[in-house]
């Protein structure tokens, strides 16, 4: 493992002597050859199918694993619009001269080697290389094992792109070691690693957040919210109800919990469960909500679940008050909503959340790099320093500060 990371260490100096240009060609080059390889990583992905099929891995899970030619494209047109993005190093985000003199100029630089450990989708293993090399950060990826072959595939792809680039393969590689013990050493190596970024479940997050030395941003699970307030138009609040759920269940932007307005709850329900029926949406629900529609009973552990299936929770709560109550108490800091017409309740609900992203009048589901526009992202950073939300190529950045002098002495 150190001598892994000591490459890795090493090769940072080479990608800090590239140009925006010259990296901008070399992610276009990825892009390409992402395309030209379809069928290699579509016979890489069917291995891993195989496996899940076999290993019993939930619907949602086989969702998130698969590959198909749509998946692979989007990979490429991710990089695509990587390249297309400003360089975020070098550039002087303040500068002034102090009454000594001393010109100072605070000046983007990348974080180094980051280590990237998360489950499940096999496009993070390209998005989160691409976003470090445009950053010109090393890269260290640790795929969940369900994804092993897939993520090997696309590794070596780009890695094939580099040393066709004359560039060392190590900018972008697998931790050799995946086992616990491999990752419990990677966590600690705090000499060569500059940052952690975990992401998955909230076992993976709790055993890196309290064992890693080296500095961690976690990207923590999604308990996301959506409260339709009694000033809400019905009709939008339902579509976008319906898209927060059901569009893709097993990702962390998917809502888990539904709040309604006791004003509208006796009408509104009824309407609610009629097209979540449509979509085989397994319904939870308080007491109130039980008394309005036919659901199974909700529990605070329920509340308190990321469900990433097709399974919702109901709430019938007395106003905006009682809807901010509820996420302080159960949301995870990602994303929540609020569907109303009223701008002082919006304003109210917007203010009082302490969420990555909060939302007026649409659906959790655009907490992403890409609709953000940042082209991917490395994950979905619950953390408040130093990235937050949908963490893209300025959130693998820091700072250093610059100074000219002309024989200055203090």
């Amino acid at each position: 493992m150190e001598k892994f990371l000591q490459e890795a260490k090493s090769a940072s100096r080479v990608l800090s002597l590239l140009d925006g240009a010259q990296k901008n060609r070399v992610l276009k080059d990825m892009a390409k050859a992402l395309r030209s390889n379809v069928m290699d990583l579509l016979e890489a992905n069917a291995l891993d199918m195989v496996d899940g099929k076999k290993n019993n891995l939930s619907s949602a899970l086989m969702d998130r694993l698969l590959l198909d030619e749509e998946r692979i494209e989007a990979m490429a047109v991710a990089i695509e619009e990587i390249a297309s993005l400003k360089e975020p190093v070098g550039r002087v985000l303040e500068g002034w001269v102090t009454d000594a003199g001393l010109k100072i100029e605070k000046v983007s630089i990348p974080i180094g080697v980051i280590g990237i450990i998360y489950e499940s989708r096999p496009n993070v293993t390209s998005d989160t290389a691409a976003l470090c090399f445009k950053s010109s950060n090393v890269c260290i990826l640790k795929g969940g094992k369900e994804a092993q072959n897939s993520n090997e595939a696309i590794a070596k792809v780009l890695q094939a792109t580099l040393e066709r680039n004359s560039l060392p393969k190590a900018l972008i590689s697998l931790v050799p070691d995946s086992s616990r013990e491999g990752i419990a050493k990677l966590i600690k190596m705090d000499k060569y690693v500059d940052l952690i970024i975990p992401r998955g479940g909230e076992g993976l997050i709790k055993y890196v957040c309290e064992n890693a030395t080296v500095s961690v941003v976690k990207h923590d699970k999604g308990q996301c919210h959506t409260y339709i307030d009694k000033e809400a138009i019905l009709d939008d609040a339902i579509k976008i109800a319906i898209n927060a759920k059901v569009q893709r269940p097993g990702v962390c932007n998917a809502m888990e919990t539904l709040l309604v307005d006791s004003a509208i709850a006796k009408n509104a329900l009824p309407l609610l469960k009629a097209e979540f029926d449509k979509s085989n949406t397994k319904l939870k629900g308080c007491l109130k909500t039980q008394r309005i529609i036919n659901v199974d009973i909700a529990t605070d552990e329920d509340y308190d679940t990321e469900y990433l299936a097709n399974i919702l929770n109901l709430k019938v709560v007395d106003g905006v008050e009682e809807a901010i109550e509820h996420i302080v108490r159960f949301g995870s800091g990602h994303s929540e909503a609020i569907v109303t017409q009223n701008v002082t309740t919006a304003e109210k609900f917007l203010n009082s959340i302490d969420a990555a992203a909060v939302y007026l009048n649409a659906s959790t589901r655009f907490t992403d790099g890409g609709s953000f526009g940042f082209g991917a992202e490395v994950g979905i950073s619950t953390n408040k320093l130093h990235a937050r939300g949908p963490m893209g190529i300025e959130g693998l950045t820091t700072y250093k500060f610059k100074i000219y002098g002309s024989g200055q002495t203090r």
